[in-house]
């Protein structure tokens, strides 16, 4: 058997696969397995969580809580992330996350499915927004140093319009411009960690003592708990390692998705994992005047340290190889989040669901999904102008709601025992127990990052996450108690055999 007859025949498995999942081809299968995997590791993004967040850290437990808590949150998103995989595996269909919980629910699957699944959209949206808000913040620190384009909340909004609108309009081309430029962006994130730390190493005529690095606690909260600072400096690490759901959405456009698309989750967290943590300690060793950065007029403490330690211009490239890896993974979390949106909205489960499923027939790519999930981060991120903790909260906002939609999926299949039906890729009997532990983990976070970050409580130290759900989930409830839960079924199905296939011979004509 050649190499084409293999494809044919991979190819035919996972169409196979996701007809008996219920659903047609509509998307192009493109993407190989570096691709899936390229797309997650993109939306993690260490160059963009890490250092956008940074500043946070720094005022919230230092670098004794943002160096150890890179590796203590890192094994509980380990156990997350199998839990993920090996139900990915069983169900590789772009509706990922509440699409599980229907199918491993016992009984009130619907429900399950439909809260996943608003967990799940106002994370996507609110990791876009994060991500994009993160790229605005450091390109208006760069514009600034080079061209005095003062970093203001209004022109950090307006630089947030604009990525957000590129990123639209590059997502409406189609994914194999996409997963090229993914593929491009996991080279960009590994040797610009290798650069900047490489850089940060050699310059500066002087670094930290490791005692600085390793065990200095800094607490410019306001708060006087010492634990429950350090507790709160784990945002920068939960937050940083979110996004590997990507992997479970793009598997209706990834070959061998079965796979694939769980090795995608696994492979983009341990190697996030490794190169995260030693951007993070490369970065705090180079650190030259602590509360100079803290308090930089750039707004941009990573910018700062740069600059301190390099001089301006090398600090200024550092920035550069910076924004370039937040643009790419704003690129790719535009993609997942639209691919998400596709897929609920295919099922009836968000408001003018008809507009959010239609399929571009040039692209066959979800544009007007692409487009929702580009306006949404933008209103999210709207409080930035009044609010000087915005981005904590859209952080927050993201972190809680991915990781409760990454979770229910992992629970139901622990209630499931050993009637989960594995796929090719599980975790044997290790599933319930590291199931067990991840959902506890989950609970842990769910309510340390909806509680204050900031004392006294003021309308600009406002921690608005517990707000935010409130609106989008307590909408998402009584909808459902008023409406949706007399028609919504969970996932629906597109059609007998004949039908699905009569839909993907349409979409090949009009190709």
């Amino acid at each position: 058997m050649d190499v084409s007859d293999q494809q044919t025949g991979q190819s035919d498995e996972d169409s196979a696969r996701l007809h008996a999942l219920g659903y047609a081809q509509e998307l192009k299968r493109t993407m190989s397995a570096f691709s899936n995997f390229a797309v997650s590791f993109t939306i993690i993004s260490i160059l963009s969580g890490c250092l956008t967040l940074y500043g946070f850290g720094m005022k919230t437990g230092g670098p004794a809580a943002m160096i150890w808590g890179w590796p203590l949150v890192g094994l509980f998103v380990v156990l997350v992330g199998l839990g993920m995989a090996e139900v990915c595996s069983s169900y590789p269909t772009a509706g990922g996350l509440y699409y599980w919980a229907a199918k491993l629910a016992t009984r009130n699957g619907p429900a399950w499915s439909w809260f996943t699944g608003w967990f799940n959209l106002i994370g996507q949206i609110a990791v876009t927004a994060g991500i994009d808000f993160g790229a605005a913040l450091f390109l208006n620190a760069f514009l600034d140093l080079q061209w005095g384009f003062s970093a203001t909340p209004g022109h950090t909004i307006l630089l947030l319009a604009i990525i957000l609108v590129a990123h639209g309009v590059l997502n409406t081309f189609g994914v194999r411009v996409v997963a090229v430029l993914n593929s491009v962006s996991v080279w960009w994130h590994l040797l610009g960690v290798l650069v900047i730390v490489g850089v940060l190493v050699f310059v500066p005529a002087k670094h930290q003592e490791a005692s600085f690095v390793f065990g200095s606690f800094v607490n410019q909260t306001g708060w006087g708990s010492a634990p429950y600072v350090f507790l709160l400096g784990l945002l920068l690490a939960q937050y940083t390692l979110t996004g590997y759901d990507a992997s479970a959405h793009m598997t209706e456009e990834t070959k061998n998705a079965a796979k694939a698309g769980p090795r995608g989750i696994i492979n983009s967290i341990l190697v996030s994992l490794v190169a995260g943590w030693i951007l993070l300690i490369g970065l705090t060793f180079a650190i030259q005047d602590y509360d100079g950065a803290v308090n930089s007029a750039t707004g941009v403490p990573p910018a700062q340290i740069f600059i301190d330690a390099t001089g301006a211009v090398t600090g200024k490239f550092l920035l550069l190889i910076c924004i370039g890896a937040q643009l790419f993974c704003g690129m790719a979390s535009v993609t997942a989040n639209s691919r998400m949106i596709y897929a609920f909205a295919r099922d009836g489960a968000i408001p003018g669901s008809k507009i959010w499923h239609n399929i571009n027939k040039r692209t066959q790519t979800p544009t007007n999904a692409v487009w929702l999930a580009a306006v949404g981060a933008l209103v999210l991120a709207l409080p930035y102008l009044w609010s000087a903790t915005a981005y904590a909260a859209v952080t927050s906002i993201a972190t809680v709601g991915l990781y409760v939609a990454y979770v229910i999926p992992v629970f139901l299949r622990v209630r499931r025992g050993d009637s989960f039906e594995k796929g090719p890729w599980n975790l044997g009997r290790w599933g319930k127990p590291i199931g067990i532990v991840a959902t506890g983990w989950v609970v842990v976070i769910f309510v340390l990052f909806m509680l204050p970050q900031a004392s006294p409580i003021t309308v600009d130290s406002f921690n608005y996450t517990p707000i935010a759900f409130l609106v989008v989930l307590g909408g998402a409830a009584l909808w459902w108690a008023l409406s949706a839960r007399k028609w919504f079924t969970g996932p629906k199905v597109q059609g007998s055999a004949e039908e699905l296939a009569a839909v993907e011979k349409e979409l090949k004509e009009l190709g």
